[in-house]
């Protein structure tokens, strides 16, 4: 089968006067399509390099990433655009809402420029805020406003959901139901998601763990039984 997503020796090279920061050295792994990923790794690693890289948020310095048959990295920025609009819905570790917008206008928002996007009434449904709709973010907790910046990814329907470390800002159960969360919607969805992580606790919930260490891939193992995050504990 062939691999949905595959990073062929990237590079990151930021340059600060004669100083080189390697932030990504020679990474290299695949995903197939509807995995949930886990990549895991200390502060510093070269996660989130990888995942803006992949985002199209940021450009690699050299090597191909293809996603879906497509090296997007011979992208010019007019594509580029296209591509970070239609095919990646991010979370962030900070939900990044807008706060004189209620929860169902927050992720309406997003949709205005997607080809092809889900009901934002019914994706808020499925992250379990029926209720919450009319509510600013100011009257929302962490957990709850996280739910809403992951119903607005998962409602422009993207090919990649990438999350930066979706649960950092929240308390332990509360980080729990948000990775159950994802990861159902990975299985009842198919949608492939990667969550970037230092908590290595979490890697038996994945179908793939990708470790990096120093900018590079140090280990890629494929779960075959992933269990349920509900049984882990750390």
């Amino acid at each position: 089968m062939e691999a949905y997503v595959k990073l062929g020796n990237v590079t990151k090279i930021y340059r600060m006067g004669e100083i080189e920061i390697r932030a990504a050295d020679g990474i290299d792994f695949e995903i197939m399509k509807g995995e949930f990923v886990v990549i895991v790794g200390p502060s510093g690693a070269g996660k989130t390099t990888v995942l803006n890289v992949l985002g199209g948020m940021d450009t690699a310095t050299s090597g191909s990433i293809w996603v879906d048959g497509k090296d997007i990295s011979k992208y010019n920025q007019r594509e580029m655009t296209g591509y970070r609009r239609d095919d990646i819905g991010f979370v962030f570790q900070f939900y990044n809402l807008i706060s004189n917008l209620t929860a169902l206008e927050n992720v309406e928002l997003a949709l205005q420029i997607c080809r092809d996007p889900l009901s934002a009434r019914s994706v808020l449904k499925d992250v379990g805020l029926g209720d919450r709709m009319k509510n600013f973010p100011a009257q929302l907790s962490g957990g709850e406003q996280q739910r809403v910046s992951i119903a607005r990814a998962l409602a422009k329907n993207p090919k990649l959901l990438l999350c930066d470390e979706p649960t950092g800002a929240l308390d332990y159960n509360t980080g729990k139901a948000i990775l159950k969360l994802l990861q159902d919607m990975c299985r009842e969805r198919g949608m492939t998601v990667i969550v970037i992580t230092h908590n290595s606790a979490i890697a038996p919930m994945a179908d793939r763990v990708i470790k990096i260490k120093n900018g590079k891939v140090s280990s890629m193992t494929v779960n075959e039984n992933p269990i349920s995050v509900e049984t882990i504990e750390w």
